[in-house]
């Protein structure tokens, strides 16, 4: 089990200048609006042995260079319970970084709604729920950092509505509490690591780690800088000239050795962070996702890695896009994939509706997008991943409408023909520039 930090323990592993706000009202007295028997004398004691008024802790502190707004639960205050007053207090810390126009950091440790309050207490999710909606309409980012635990309204609005959801390893984080779950249920699926595993956060951060990663993604998501286009990578692995056929084309893009999407970003930023996850129970190894640092500005960037691209990938990718349009940071996407998974699994978990997605999100976006063909581009699974009107080529890659392979079969062609229609889908990257399909194809010194 994670160990339980205090609200101020966890302030501290941000920061040094952490400055608190008193509460606008203070915590309504007695025993509450259901007249609950020793409430009242519940939080004296709370208050007493925590040092805090309140569940909640918000104020305002430097991370890094950039000014935030943090959030922090005291659990040893009724188990971090949400209440009308701390209600209260995270409106202000909304309402505080939306004035400000700074990132709201969230470090979240609780363990639900609290009863003593009844509906009273669940209904200030609803009142979290609009202050998030007004946060980004203003376009300003919220980091969640989940505790331990992080469990029920809690989860379901502070932290899983964040843009970015880090969590400290071993905590316990799910909508069910461990006193109300079901009892054969699997313990690990109520865990930061198991969360991570189906794609409901984007990182687990060791405590050591957090000062900086938190840090990182305030400055990056509160840039204010004009969103320039990225430019496309350059070519690696050696590649010169484009094949001179189709199929040399096909082969140089299927070699085993060939550089693939790990290679190409650990080329291009100087640092990276991932964004992980579909927030719908999946995650695809196959998308690598998260935002870089190129020459100090961030980019946003998506990535296939060579693997058929799953429903979770393209969800996962449509987030990272429409998160990058609200923050107005440019796009990089690496496409590279033989096309989209079309298992029955695949279809089980909505892979057409998951690539119109990523389509839309594209099509949509109104920052500036760059995307760089490294490898094979198989149809539409490829395609949804390409910027419309600003996609590269390397000499190692192609583009079909089809892999050459499955033309030759729906053509009732022998399989010793597959060369032949690999050439005449006109697949190469030279081809893909005469076509208009590319701008251009990408060499060893960029373009």
């Amino acid at each position: 089990m994670a160990e339980r930090l205090t609200a101020r323990e966890a302030i501290a592993l941000l920061c040094d200048d952490f400055t608190e706000h008193e509460a606008a009202e203070p915590p309504r007295a007695g025993d509450g609006p259901l007249d609950w028997e020793g409430y009242g004398a519940a939080r004296e004691r709370a208050a007493r042995r925590t040092g805090s008024a309140e569940s909640v802790v918000y104020g305002e502190a430097t991370l890094g260079e950039c000014p935030c707004v943090l959030i922090s639960f005291e659990f040893g205050f009724l188990g971090g319970s949400l209440s009308q007053s701390a209600g209260d207090r995270l409106e202000a810390a909304y309402a505080l970084a939306r004035a400000s126009r700074r990132p709201l950091v969230s470090l979240i440790s609780t363990g639900g709604s609290r009863m003593q309050e009844g509906m009273i207490a669940l209904s200030q999710l609803q009142r979290v729920a609009r202050a998030s909606v007004l946060l980004r309409e203003a376009g300003v980012a919220h980091i969640a950092v989940l505790r331990d635990p992080t469990t029920g309204g809690g989860w379901a609005t502070l932290g899983a509505g964040a843009d970015v959801i880090l969590a400290l390893p071993g905590a316990q984080v799910g909508f069910a509490g461990s006193r109300i779950r079901p009892p054969d249920a699997d313990p690990a699926a109520y865990t930061a690591e198991g969360q991570l595993g189906a794609g409901q956060i984007d990182a687990v951060v060791r405590p050591e780690a957090l000062r900086d990663t938190v840090a990182f993604w305030a400055a990056a998501l509160g840039s204010q800088a004009p969103a320039e286009a990225a430019p496309p990578p350059r070519a690696l692995g050696g590649a010169g000239r484009p094949p001179g056929s189709g199929w040399d084309a096909v082969r140089a893009a299927r070699n085993p050795d060939r550089p693939r999407a790990g290679a190409y970003l650990d080329d291009y930023f100087t640092r990276r962070e991932p964004l992980r996850g579909d927030r719908c129970g999946g995650d695809d190894p196959g998308m690598l996702c998260g935002v870089g640092l190129r020459e100090g500005r961030p980019v946003v960037y998506a990535a296939q890695a060579g693997t058929a691209t799953r429903p979770a990938g393209y969800r996962t990718a449509a987030r990272v896009v429409r998160l990058a349009d609200r923050f107005g940071l440019p796009v990089l996407t690496l496409v590279d994939t033989p096309g989209a998974a079309n298992d029955a699994e695949a279809e089980r978990a909505g892979a057409g509706a998951a690539i119109a997605e990523l389509f839309t999100a594209m099509a949509a976006a109104r920052t500036p997008l760059t995307s760089l063909l490294i490898g094979e581009g198989g149809s539409g699974g490829a395609l949804a991943l390409a910027a419309p009107g600003n996609t590269w080529a390397t000499p190692d890659s192609y583009f079909s409408v089809i892999a050459p392979e499955l033309a030759a079969a729906i053509l009732k062609r022998d399989r010793t023909d597959v060369p032949r229609t690999a050439g005449q889908l006109r697949l190469g990257p030279q081809d893909l520039v005469d076509l208009s399909v590319v701008r251009g194809i990408v060499g060893p010194a960029g373009i």
